[in-house]
């Protein structure tokens, strides 16, 4: 079995995704399940957990609604504004939609390097554990230290960092990236997603050897039980098709057991979102 544990739809708008820019021009278009269940029946892809890219509720509603329409979208990761006065209100209101397991918030793009730890976003974290929602840490390198601050506040909430909180593949750039991963993965509520790492890297000139090193470090601080697969489609195909994407993850774990590659694949996955 496998499991995507991080791929987006979405009805391309110029306003809505300016963060697609030109070098990322292939993506310019609507992404829906359609197109992607097509590729999941080519590469043996079981099902998904569908992730927000848009910072609207409307945008966690739009997903719910594939989610409904398409029994291979598992779960939804979707954007509440955790920062807000009636937090409890809207997340109690979202917790009849079975298929919205956790939430997001783009923190990579919030000019503040210490936004996570932020009073009013602390007091939204504070509610998810009470409903059981779990959270995706999408963050660069340079926020790393206040993410480690912020996980410790919350030993008991489910988290997980997305694109092994996006290294700096194509500058070569590691070491601080590498002590602070190391020290993140200490906390035992912390996992992190084997997702997004070619767009990291020089689009065009890319080499699995390039993406080594920082797999190692993941694997070896994080663990089988707490890495999850994910392929980041559909901004992956700005570097690369579906197929690489997945083999690279798949090439590096053939040497470990049966059992960890399938809780590296699948099962993680299903264990935290609870699929």
């Amino acid at each position: 079995m496998v499991i995507d544990s991080h791929q987006h739809f979405w009805k391309y708008e110029p306003a809505k995704h300016s963060w697609i820019d030109d070098t990322m021009s292939a993506i310019r278009r609507d992404f829906l399940p359609s197109d992607l269940q097509k590729v999941y029946v080519e590469h043996g892809i079981d099902g998904c957990v569908a992730v927000q890219a848009d910072q609207t509720l409307e945008e966690t509603d739009f997903l719910l609604n594939l989610a409904d329409e398409n029994d291979f979208i598992k779960g939804v990761v979707g954007w509440v504004d955790l920062r807000a006065e009636n937090i409890d209100d809207v997340l109690a209101e979202y917790h009849s939609k079975k298929k919205l397991k956790g939430w997001r918030h783009v923190i990579q793009g919030e000019p503040d390097h210490n936004f996570l730890l932020r009073s009013n976003f602390l007091n939204g974290i504070s509610f998810l554990e009470k409903y059981d929602y779990t959270y995706d840490i999408l963050i660069f390198p340079h926020q790393l230290g206040a993410t480690l601050e912020f996980v410790k506040r919350f030993p008991h909430q489910k988290f997980v960092i997305d694109h092994i909180a996006k290294p700096y593949i194509k500058d070569g750039f590691y070491e601080g990236w590498a002590v602070l991963m190391k020290e993140i993965a200490k906390q035992e509520n912390v996992l992190c997603k084997v997702s997004g790492m070619i767009t990291e890297a020089d689009y065009e000139n890319w080499t699995p050897e390039q993406i080594h090193p920082y797999m190692y470090l993941v694997l070896e601080a994080f663990g089988t039980k707490r890495l999850m697969y994910g392929s980041d489609w559909p901004v992956c195909l700005v570097a690369e098709n579906y197929g690489q994407v997945k083999t690279i993850v798949t090439d590096y774990i053939k040497t470990l057991s049966a059992a960890e590659q399938n809780a590296l694949m699948a099962e993680n996955a299903i264990e935290f979102y609870n699929l």
